[in-house]
C-alpha cells in the first residue's frame, strides 16, 4: 500500500504522526509470517505507547473506512472481521 492513503480529506483532522505510524506498521509488518505476528504487534503497541500513540474510535472508524477504498474485497472482509472482534472485544 502506498502512502496515498494518509492525504484523503477524511483524515484531515487526525493527526500526520498518528498516520505515518501506522504506515509504518504496515511496510515493517509485510512479509512476517503468522507465528511472527503476534510478537510483532506487541512490540508495536509497546512502541506506540512509549511515543503517547493513542487513537480514538472515531480515528480509528475513519482510518478503516479509508484503508478500505484503497483495498481489494479480500482485503476489505479481513478488516471486517478484525473490526468485528474489536467490537465484541469492547
Amino acid at each position: 500500500m502506498s502512502n496515498d492513503w494518509m492525504n484523503d480529506p477524511a483524515l484531515a483532522g487526525i493527526d500526520r504522526a498518528k498516520l505515518e505510524f501506522l504506515q509504518a506498521l504496515v511496510f515493517e509488518s509485510r512479509g512476517l509470517q503468522r507465528e511472527r505476528m503476534l510478537p510483532f504487534l506487541m512490540a508495536v503497541a509497546k512502541r506506540g505507547q512509549a511515543d503517547h500513540i493513542t487513537f480514538s474510535n472515531e480515528e480509528i472508524e475513519t482510518i478503516v473506512s479509508v484503508i478500505k477504498k484503497e483495498s481489494t474485497p479480500e482485503e476489505a472482509a479481513t478488516i471486517d472481521k478484525m473490526m468485528r472482534m474489536r467490537k465484541n472485544k469492547g
